[in-house]
């Protein structure tokens, strides 16, 4: 099954740079949870400059590539995702991607804006397309 989350509210998150408005902002918010993944599920996440496929490997980690990952020739690298930020320091540490705001990975890298989200469940290998 496959789901995508994205619309043309990803531009309001520019707006969102006080404490109220990020609060309320986060409760518009179409987000994927980290806590509704399963393990194989593999997340697409689009942003203004780059692709990301993310694969939940279970306890916080992930199989990432694409964007700085393949840049770095890195991919695909395991890390944990700190969550997604508004732009500052601000962080939502329960979700793993958002239309609008910005991806973090463990590794402190961050993306640029989330333009799509795609969410393909089915309890993938993730070790029969990293080997």
């Amino acid at each position: 099954m496959t789901t995508s989350v994205g619309d043309d509210r990803s531009d309001q998150a520019v707006a969102a740079r006080t404490l109220g408005s990020i609060v309320d902002h986060s409760l518009q918010l179409e987000p994927v949870r980290k806590i509704d993944l399963q393990y194989g599920d593999w997340i697409v996440v689009t942003t203004k400059n780059s692709t990301y496929s993310i694969c939940f490997l279970g306890r916080d980690l992930y199989a990432v590539s694409g964007g700085w990952f393949d840049q770095q020739s890195a991919a695909p690298l395991t890390v944990s995702v700190n969550g997604c930020t508004w732009g500052g320091s601000a962080i939502k540490s329960d979700i793993l991607a958002a239309p609008g705001l910005f991806l973090e990975f463990g590794n402190r890298v961050r993306t640029t804006r989330i333009q799509q989200v795609e969410i393909h469940r089915g309890g993938l290998d993730p070790h029969q397309f990293f080997n």
